[in-house]
């Protein structure tokens, strides 16, 4: 009956194994989150596994023909430093023997026992690696406590101490909160008849075939909150949702110096002036906006030159040459109202197609006067003329006539009447002819003061005009001049001479 209890404990005790492997690789599979163990420096574990005897009812740890039984154990660690924990291990489980003492033993004589224990072991824990290895390695050693209940061979709860208690196994991170772990744990008794057998001159040992998730607890400091920790942060007052590498800086995929964030030109080096950048030709226009990128420019012309000045880029200039001050068009070329091939600043005429020779004027009637100085530039004229044809000879031999027919009251520069049908004819002569200009020409003798006569002369003469202009001659063609006694073409000393010289004298010009 005893056998057949023990055998069914052994069973009970490997499905109990089974479900908390289960539970275990289940955890493995659903739990993720992230830190740092530096920063977290407290550790949380879940383990299971398998115990072994090791002892005067059998020697052999690693023995595939003694039995194993079941455990489920809790850790709590406290970060030290870079390659040292502190651990309290708590274990609860069963461990027991059912093979023959020796071989000769007769098979109805098995030295057989079972018993159930707890255990807290406090101990250190040395890392072959620092923290930032996905794998560590560790060894550990301490001591601690134990407490066999009554249960099954033990009749009265009894405790013990585990002294030395030590082993080693693998953490390996899955994130930087969750780990695996793996670990062989061997733990000496201060006591050597756990086993009810005191013959071997061994104290009794277990060995704890250990596998289990630890936790890291704790919350790092990280004030700029971009999931690296204050002392490890090289930029602490990184901008709240910013990208950062792994020195909580943030990131600079181009090496330029300018993060990203700020960046507008992520992918390609640039200047912190223009925001990260490029500016190959150094004008203070982005490339990606520079229409010339490798010509220095204006910010008025989107990065490209004008070397003419002209306000149109060269790159858009028909006609780069243009001289300054030049009126132009959208192309850059100079205006050309008339289209004559000469531009509107060099041509006299603007407004009217012309010839080159009269610097782009037009000579309408062809005689070789252009229409900006022909006085009549719709009659064939002549060149001395201003472009207006000759006078005809009666009319010049009839001014000549009505000069002389022209009469003044007496010390006066009043008109008589019978000058007045000699001024109408004149009249009409410039009306016939009116690109003729006339000049009035006023003369007296030197009877008289000087100033007087000079005086008079020149009434006289306006007097004529002033008559001429209001029979419709424009005043802009008269022009009135008097000479006083100055230029007598005829002795003064008599009465003859004084009268040829008391004349009034009509010239034509154009």
């Amino acid at each position: 009956m005893y056998l057949k209890n023990l055998k069914n404990t052994f069973i009970q005790q490997q499905k109990i194994m089974k479900k908390i492997l289960l539970l275990c690789a289940s955890c493995l599979f659903t739990i993720a989150v992230s830190s740092q163990t530096e920063d977290k420096k407290w550790n949380i574990g879940f383990h299971g596994g398998l115990t072994q005897y090791n002892g005067d009812r059998g020697q052999e740890f690693y023995s595939t023909t003694q039995a194993s039984y079941a455990f489920a154990s809790l850790s709590l660690s406290r970060y030290l430093g870079k390659h040292f924990d502190a651990s309290l291990f708590i274990t609860r489980g069963e461990l027991g023997n059912i093979e023959a003492k020796t071989a000769w033993t007769p098979s109805g004589d098995k030295n057989r026992f079972l018993i159930r224990m707890n255990t807290a072991n406090l101990v250190i824990r040395y890392n072959l690696l620092s923290s930032k290895y996905i794998i560590r390695p560790y060894l550990y050693a301490g001591a601690g406590v134990i407490m066999h209940e009554a249960y099954q061979t033990i009749r009265d709860e009894r405790y013990d101490y585990a002294l030395p208690s030590f082993g080693g196994g693998l953490n390996i991170r899955i994130t930087n909160v969750i780990s695996l772990q793996l670990q062989e744990s061997f733990m000496y008794t201060t006591a050597d008849n756990i086993d009810f057998a005191e013959d071997g001159g061994y104290n009794d040992g277990y060995l704890f075939h250990t596998v289990g998730l630890t936790f890291n607890l704790g919350k790092k400091k990280d004030a700029d909150k971009d999931g690296i920790a204050d002392k490890n942060d090289k930029c602490p007052n990184t901008p709240t949702g910013v990208a950062v590498d792994t020195k909580g800086c943030p990131l600079d995929r181009d090496a330029d110096g300018i993060a990203d964030y700020q960046d507008a030109c992520v992918d390609i080096a640039g200047l912190a002036s223009l925001k990260g950048c490029p500016d190959k030709d150094m004008d203070g226009i982005t490339d990606k906006e520079d229409r010339c990128p490798d010509v220095f420019g204006t910010a008025a012309l989107k990065g490209c030159n004008d070397s003419d000045l002209d306000g149109v880029a060269d790159i858009d200039d028909k006609c780069p040459g243009t001289k300054t001050g030049y009126k132009i068009d959208e192309t850059g070329c100079p205006l050309d109202n008339d289209k004559d091939g000469l531009v509107n600043e060099e041509d006299l005429c603007p407004d009217a197609a012309g010839i080159l020779a009269f610097k782009g004027c037009p000579d309408t009637d062809g005689d070789g006067v252009s229409n900006l100085t022909d006085r009549c530039p719709n009659v064939k004229g002549t060149i001395e003329n201003k472009g207006c044809p000759e006078i005809p000879k009666v009319d010049i031999q009839r001014i000549t006539v009505i000069a002389s027919k022209i009469y003044f009251e007496t010390g006066s520069a009043k008109l008589k009447l019978i000058s007045n049908s000699q001024l109408d004819d004149l009249a009409e002569i410039l009306k016939r002819n009116d690109a003729v200009n006339l000049s009035i020409e006023g003369h007296t003798d030197n009877v008289g003061d000087d100033a007087y006569n000079m005086t008079l002369s020149q009434q006289r003469t306006e007097s004529v005009r002033d008559y001429l202009i209001s029979k419709g001659i424009p005043a802009s063609r008269l022009t009135a001049i008097g000479y006083g006694e100055t230029k007598p073409v005829a002795d003064n000393k008599k009465a003859a001479g004084k009268a040829k010289n008391r004349r009034v004298e009509l010239k034509t010009s154009y």
